[in-house]
Parts: C-alpha cells; sequence; structure tokens
C-alpha cells in the first residue's frame, strides 16, 4: 500500500508540471497517423552553393551487417534482429539512426552503406518496429540526406523510401515529449523540405522551420546553454544548428532570424562547460562519443564561419543556465548552481544540485559519475541519484525525487545565489530546499573559494532533528589514493599530490564506486565520502591543495 500510495505522488508531481500540448500529444499516440501514401516523390532540388564537410562521430560499422554501439557488438544476420528483444532498446535506436553514414572515414564504407539502407527498406514494413518511431526516421532521414550530399547517390527506391518515411514523420511529431524530439523532428522536416522540391516539400519545410522557430529560442538560454541542461544535448542541438546553417547556404535559402547569434552563443557556453581535456564535463545525462567530439563540433563550425571561443583565467558565470567556470593557471572547475529544467522535461535531470567537477593539472579529479545507460531500472537510478554525484545527500534520499527512466517528481528549487572575487580570491555560493520535504526541513547551502592552489567547500546544513550527511566526492578512475585518515586524505594524478582535509565532527570513509564515461561504459573507481551523524545545524569545511 506504501507503495503505490508513493507511485501515486510521484505521478501527481511528475504530471502537474506538463504542458496542456504534451497531454494532447500523448493522447494522439493512441490514434497515430499509420496511412501509408506511395505517391511518387518529389524531384532533387538543384544546389547552388557548397557543402561542407559535416561534424563525424566515431566509426559504428565495423563490417557488413556488424555493428557497434553503447560498447556493444551485434551483427544483424536476421530480419528480427532490427528489433530484437534481447538487445537494448538504445543500441536498437542507435542501429536505426544510422550514424555510421557521417561517421570518420565513411567514404570508405560508401557499398556497405548502400547495401544497409537497401537492406533496411526490404527489412522494415511501414510503420512497424523502432525504425517506424518518430526519432529514429528523424536521425535517419537526416543522415542519409547528409550522405548523398556527401557525393554518394541515394537511387530512386531509396529516395521513395526517404520520401514515405518523411511523410509518415510529418503526421506523427513529438509533441508529447518535446524538447530535443520535436527539435530532431523539425530539422529532419526542413532538410527534407530543401532535399526535394515542390508544393509537398515547401510544406515540410514551412512546418519544421515553423516549430524550429518556436523551439530554437525557447531551447535555448541566455547564455546559450540549451534548456535541458545537458553537455551532451546541448551538443546535439548545436551539430543540428550547424546542419541547418550547411543545407541552407548549399541551396541558397536564407537561413532563419537569429539562427547564426544562438550557435556563436552555443559554442561559447559548450567550451565554457568543457574540462582541458576538450571534452564535455557530466551534469545531468551526457556521455563521450555519443556526439560528434567538441573538437570536431568546433572544426565544423570553423568551416561555416565561427570562431572557436577561448576561456580566460576567473570565472565564466553562465547565469541563465546555473552553471560557473573558474579557471585557475593549474586547476579548472565547472559548478552546478542549476534548477531542474525544463519544469516540463526533466527526463534527462539528475538529482546532481551544488555538486562540481574539478580538473587540476590537466586531468579529471573531482568528477559526477556519468551516464551509460537509459533502460529503466535499478542502475539507472543509481546514476541519476545525489550519491553518484560529487555534492551532500541527507538521509539516504535524493535532492530531486528522480524516479523510473525518466522522471522526477518533487524538484530541488536553487535560492541565494551569489558570486563575487575579492584580493585574487572567487567566491560562489547557492542553497537548495531539494530536502526540505525530510523531517526537520534541512536546507543544503555550499559556497566554494579558490585562491592559488586552493579551493575550500564549505557545506552549511541548517534545519533541526538528527540527521544523516554524507558529502560525496566521486574521483575520476586515474585518480590514486594514497593516504587516508579519519579527517583527511591524499591522492595523486600522473604523480601530481593533492591533498583534501575536511574540517567537521564527522568520519572520513573511502567506497568504491564505478565511472561511465560512455554509453555502456563502466570502470571502477572510488568516491570519498564523510559521513556525519549529528544535529542541524552544523557545518562542513573541506579544503582541496594541490
Amino acid at each position: 500500500m506504501a507503495a503505490f500510495v508513493r507511485n501515486l505522488l510521484n505521478y501527481f508531481h511528475t504530471i502537474r508540471y506538463l504542458r496542456p500540448i504534451q497531454i494532447i500529444g500523448r493522447f494522439n499516440r493512441y490514434f497515430k497517423y499509420n496511412r501509408i501514401n506511395n505517391n511518387p516523390a518529389g524531384a532533387i532540388r538543384t544546389s547552388q552553393g557548397s557543402w561542407k564537410l559535416p561534424a563525424r562521430r566515431s566509426q559504428r560499422m565495423l563490417k557488413k551487417n556488424v555493428f557497434r554501439f553503447l560498447n556493444e557488438i551485434h551483427e544483424i544476420s536476421e530480419v528480427e534482429d532490427w528489433n530484437n528483444p534481447d538487445w537494448e532498446k538504445l543500441w536498437l535506436y542507435n542501429l536505426h539512426y544510422f550514424d555510421d553514414l557521417t561517421s570518420i572515414n565513411a567514404i570508405d564504407r560508401s557499398n556497405l552503406h548502400d547495401s544497409l539502407i537497401n537492406k533496411w527498406i526490404e527489412d522494415n514494413p511501414f510503420g512497424l518496429g523502432n525504425g517506424w518511431e518518430p526519432y529514429t526516421i528523424s536521425l535517419r532521414t537526416v543522415n542519409w540526406i547528409k550522405w548523398h550530399l556527401a557525393g554518394n547517390k541515394l537511387n530512386s527506391n531509396q529516395i521513395h523510401s526517404l520520401t514515405v518515411q518523411i511523410r509518415f514523420l510529418s503526421k506523427n511529431l513529438e509533441t508529447h515529449l518535446m524538447g530535443n524530439h520535436l527539435i530532431a523532428n523539425a530539422k529532419a522536416l526542413i532538410f527534407s523540405g530543401l532535399f526535394f522540391s515542390g508544393s509537398e516539400a515547401n510544406e515540410w519545410y514551412k512546418t519544421g522551420s515553423k516549430i524550429y522557430a518556436a523551439e530554437i529560442f525557447e531551447q535555448t538560454l541566455e547564455d546559450g546553454g540549451n534548456f535541458e541542461l545537458s553537455t551532451m544535448y546541448h551538443s546535439i542541438i548545436l551539430e543540428d544548428l550547424l546542419d541547418i546553417l550547411n543545407l541552407h547556404r548549399l541551396f541558397e535559402f536564407p537561413l532563419p532570424n537569429g539562427i547564426k547569434a544562438v550557435i556563436t552563443k552555443m559554442l561559447a557556453w559548450l567550451s565554457a562547460m568543457c574540462h582541458p581535456d576538450n571534452e564535455i564535463s557530466f551534469f545531468n545525462d551526457a556521455a563521450l562519443d555519443n556526439t560528434p567530439s567538441t573538437n570536431e563540433l568546433f572544426r565544423y563550425s570553423d568551416q561555416l564561419g565561427f570562431t572557436q571561443p577561448i576561456n580566460a583565467l576567473g570565472i565564466t558565470d553562465l547565469k541563465a543556465s546555473g552553471y560557473s567556470r573558474v579557471s585557475l593557471i593549474n586547476a579548472v572547475a565547472i559548478i552546478d548552481r542549476a534548477a531542474v529544467g525544463p519544469s516540463y522535461i526533466p527526463g534527462h535531470a539528475h538529482a546532481d544540485t551544488l555538486s562540481f567537477e574539478l580538473s587540476i593539472f590537466g586531468h579529471r579529479v573531482i568528477v559526477n559519475s556519468g551516464t551509460s545507460l537509459y533502460r529503466n531500472g535499478y542502475e539507472r537510478l543509481r546514476q541519476r541519484g545525489t550519491s553518484s554525484h560529487s555534492t551532500v545527500m541527507i538521509d539516504n534520499q535524493n535532492s530531486s525525487e528522480v524516479w523510473a527512466g525518466f522522471r522526477v517528481a518533487r524538484r530541488a528549487k536553487i535560492h541565494k545565489v551569489e558570486t563575487s572575487t575579492n584580493n585574487g580570491s572567487i567566491y560562489l555560493s547557492a542553497q537548495h530546499d531539494g530536502y526540505k520535504r525530510l523531517n526537520g526541513s534541512p536546507i543544503h547551502q555550499r559556497s566554494w573559494v579558490f585562491s592559488e592552489n586552493k579551493l575550500e567547500v564549505l557545506d552549511q546544513i541548517t534545519g533541526k532533528g538528527i540527521h544523516d550527511i554524507k558529502i560525496v566526492f566521486q574521483l575520476h578512475p586515474a585518480i590514486k589514493i594514497i593516504d587516508a585518515k579519519k579527517n583527511q586524505v591524499e591522492i595523486d594524478i600522473d604523480e601530481n599530490k593533492i591533498k583534501l582535509q575536511f574540517e567537521g565532527s564527522g568520519k572520513l570513509i573511502t567506497k568504491k564506486s564505478s565511472y561511465h564515461p560512455e554509453f555502456g561504459a563502466s570502470i571502477p573507481s572510488n568516491k570519498l565520502v564523510y559521513q556525519i551523524i549529528g544535529k542541524l545545524p552544523l557545518t562542513v569545511t573541506t579544503r582541496i591543495n594541490w
């Protein structure tokens, strides 16, 4: 009975944030448009400009019908394998995306790609299976068009299939999900609308452009961040915009107003959210190799006339999204003072409020654990949970109520955000009320004070009653723990010594953990947990010296 009531409350605190269009969209999915339109395809539009080499992903196709996604390798040997129930759903989705058509050295596999396109058409009848989900249609059709524009040639049967898929997509837009899914739908309509000519193509372009005009400016915050607050999805949307710009120039169509300015801001945001290794930090759902690398995105943007941003020493405050970057001579910190967002699409949110990541001497040291899977279950919840992030956990609860695979019930709200500099020191602070629902109404406030070769992290928990407080620092797998005592620890990264000292009434514990830099990857690591079971209010200061 208690579990039933808890689930009921979770549904209530999730559904109350949804927009009417999402509820209507979910209802409409039960009456999905599923009528085939086999009318001939329109003619391919004649291009006037030049097609620039898009950002490339790593190779996905190893040999004929053999693929590697999510660090798993499978062979498509039977028709049923396109929807094999024994393989992870996300792996199957990746199979239907056709990302290898635009990957590194794709030209060397052109014949394999041509054969694969034909196999997909033969094995995936209209409207059935993972390949006919609107999101997989969106990514696949864009990749087929990009493959054609790269110098390959779609034959008449492939062109006809592409047309049928876009017709189906145009009637089944993902308004129930919104966010990056709807953006992907719109991009596919824009691509098809420019690739083909004629009245039908013009309608696709008009619909896609209308969605994009409405969504891209809502989904891009004033500081350039994508409103889902995931570095990985930010990279995906940035690639989409670069592709759309590239395509408009190819066909000499006027670019929608404001797109270039949005790209410039998104490039700056991405640069600020990367570590010295030039790869993304792990806030909310984020993993490497799911998108083109940051270096590839900057190469692509450079081709299209954008200048790569340079991160200066000091603080870069991304106020609209809630993140901050602090750059010192030997250290870079990326700090999360962000709300769960957006309120009506929190599916990629983690309970990571007031977490941070820290690189020292060019190496990641303190991290969030990353994302390795989307499959619903314990491990997905653990990776989204507070204990997998470098922040404070109270009474073994999550700061925001993440549940199921992509849901959040009650969410932490951010208050009292402060940023200042003084005599060479940089000070940041904020508090959140995510634990206020617990007995005694605990409030967590965290401050970071940076000075040369030192960071002080001050955690203050106010409220009433006795609580179990855990201050968690997830360590990168390359970090070696040299010496750990009750209140201090010495760690090593590439023969550089770093000391962490805790001031409080608790005890330092080192625990085994795991790090998930890519989907399908779980690397053994360690985490430091400073635990206090005591009466509120209480304060812990952590000093990190290098």
